[in-house]
């Protein structure tokens, strides 16, 4: 971020705390581009949310009093939130303010769940843990997770059921520092989605993904444990999943059959 530009309701404390949060000291070289101040108040809200000044479902500071803390005014305060509402790292409540984001509220359940039933209401899938155990980290996955090869992850392999039907084998690897006492008994009582579990208990919160998507064969393996016949289409969805400060917190493989299902992702 770059050093704030004037602001008449600003006595220029948004602009000093947005220099500490990296933009650009009095004697460096000016920069060509600067950022605009609501987006500076948006990275200094970001950093709140980041360091757990304000944890997932809890109420955040009103407008006007971010305003106050920023010394800048209630409008570009409202244009920073509304980015992080785009963002989905708030969320606004009528009536009641604006609240960090969860991935246990049941509207964030569907969020990076893309595979829909062709019929029927989405709900989500039963888990059966066929691998939880740690591992050194392959040369690809460190290099994907900003590792060093050779640093432990925890590496997850589940199998998830729609109404009994196997339709989704998936695998994980997660950074092992961060995910200490990860183990399956953990992951099999927890009720929740997966990623509640990795925001309330190992304080790490998806924040987004990146995907590739391409049409393999099921292998004899994959084949059986899928029920299907070897050979038979499936979808492979590779996602490294970030979290504050872009962050790679997660490298998940997954091989979808979509005889009953389809990949739905809306585009805005």
């Amino acid at each position: 971020m770059n050093q704030a530009p004037s602001n008449p309701n600003s006595n220029g404390a948004a602009a000093s705390n947005a220099a500490g949060a990296g933009g650009v000291n009095s004697g460096a070289t000016p920069s060509p581009t600067f950022s605009p101040l609501y987006q500076q108040i948006k990275a200094l809200i970001t950093q709140s949310l980041q360091s757990g000044e304000w944890k997932p479902g809890e109420l955040i500071p009103s407008e006007v009093e971010l305003a106050g803390r920023y010394k800048v005014s209630q409008g570009t305060v409202r244009k920073a939130i509304d980015e992080l509402a785009a963002e989905h790292l708030v969320v606004r409540r009528q009536g009641k303010g604006t609240f960090v984001a969860s991935h246990n509220e049941a509207r964030a359940h569907f969020r990076f769940l893309k595979l829909m039933p062709d019929e029927g209401v989405p709900h989500h899938p039963d888990h059966d843990y066929l691998e939880v155990k740690r591992i050194r980290a392959p040369a690809e996955v460190a290099r994907l997770l900003d590792l060093k090869s050779g640093d432990a992850v925890v590496y997850i392999k589940r199998l998830m059921t729609f109404d009994g039907a196997p339709t989704i084998l998936e695998e994980l690897w997660l950074p092992g520092q961060l995910f200490k006492g990860l183990t399956a008994e953990r992951l099999a009582e927890y009720k929740g989605p997966m990623y509640g579990l990795f925001e309330s208990e190992f304080g790490t919160r998806m924040i987004r993904a990146t995907e590739k998507i391409r049409a393999v064969a099921a292998d004899a393996a994959n084949a059986q444990l899928l029920k299907i016949a070897e050979g038979a289409p499936l979808l492979c969805v590779d996602r490294v999943s970030f979290t504050y400060g872009d962050k790679a917190v997660e490298l998940r493989r997954g091989l979808y059959l979509t005889a009953q299902h389809h990949y739905q992702n809306e585009l805005s």
